[in-house]
């Protein structure tokens, strides 16, 4: 079992950052690749970002390339995810997740999922 929780949530104005903190526990954080999904009231949830077991490789959905940046530190067994440039659209309760795949941005695929963290972005 692995234990994710997300903190770093909360309400910001259009154009702000957040960043955005993911703690694992359990078994060895660094045998899964870790994800960053989102999901809006009355959307799918969906990826946003997603690492490898040892960060070299990452993904972004197009809607935040360029905005987004998901990092981990195997040593403090955290996973991140910093936002920029905040929109109103990015508005969503935004979950960790981990996989033992060795990258993923399919929900399906991933074994274990934190509690989830909310953030408001207001106009």
């Amino acid at each position: 079992q692995v234990q994710l929780v997300e903190s770093g949530g909360g309400l910001v104005q259009a154009g702000g950052s957040l960043r955005l903190s993911c703690a694992a526990s359990g078994r060895t954080f660094s045998n899964y690749a870790m994800g960053w999904f989102r999901q809006a009231p009355g959307k799918e949830r969906e990826c946003v970002a997603s690492i490898t077991r040892v960060g070299t490789s990452t993904y972004y959905a197009d809607s935040v390339k360029g905005r987004f940046t998901i990092s981990r530190d195997n040593a403090k067994n955290t996973v991140y995810l910093q936002m920029s440039t905040l929109k109103p659209e990015d508005t969503a309760v935004y979950y960790c997740a981990a996989t033992r795949r060795i990258i993923s941005r399919t929900a399906g695929e991933y074994d274990y999922w934190g509690q989830g963290t909310q953030v408001t972005v207001s106009s």
